[in-house]
């Protein structure tokens, strides 16, 4: 049996209060602790939520986010169709651009007085050509250049450049240098003299 002294000692001791999740634990055993930005956290959102919360300016802050989250979705949603946009306008270009390397084009038959004003176009870009002194004919495909031209070197590179102009069949060069007579065309030259 208890001694009255016992009994005493045991109504006088308070019992074990603990104050902390780990407080009474053994050395040994983990203390589990919450990481020291968890308190921070809760303060933010309670701030937060008594913002929102707010019973007289609550209603009129809550409607002002959910528009900014809306106009915010609404900016998304139109940055990513415009980008989808330019994305398959892009896809289609390259595609009809393959499409156009793959096929060759048809080759236009250019009339004769396109043909001239053509070869006129390209021939007039050389600034040593003279554009007064040459004419520029065409019949059925046939280029007939006709004038004077000053170096005698000139006659011979403008009846190449002529050639590789797409369109061009044959090219009849009467040009030559000043002081001498202008060439026969192959007509003349073929046919017999009286």
């Amino acid at each position: 049996m208890r001694t009255v002294v016992e009994r005493k000692r045991k109504l006088v001791q308070a019992p074990q209060v603990r104050l902390c999740a780990g407080a009474g634990r053994e050395k040994g055993a983990r203390a589990r602790r919450r990481p020291p930005w968890a308190f921070l956290l809760g303060a933010v959102a309670g701030a937060v939520l008594g913002y929102v919360v707010d019973p007289e300016r609550g209603r009129r802050r809550r409607r002002i986010a959910r528009d900014r989250v809306v106009g915010v979705a609404h900016r998304v949603e139109r940055r990513a169709g415009r980008k989808l946009r330019v994305t398959a306008a892009q896809a289609r270009g390259r595609a009809r651009g393959f499409a156009h390397r793959v096929r060759p084009a048809p080759v236009e038959e250019l009339d004769d007085a396109t043909l001239a004003h053509k070869v006129e176009s390209i021939v007039f870009r050389d600034p040593r050509v003279p554009k007064g002194q040459i004419s520029v004919n065409a019949e059925n495909g046939r280029v007939f250049l006709r004038g004077q031209v000053e170096p005698p070197e000139l006659v011979a590179d403008l009846e190449q450049a002529v050639r590789k102009i797409r369109g061009v069949q044959d090219v009849e060069n009467l040009l030559h240098p000043p002081g001498t007579p202008a060439p026969a065309t192959r007509k003349r030259a073929r046919q017999p003299g009286p």
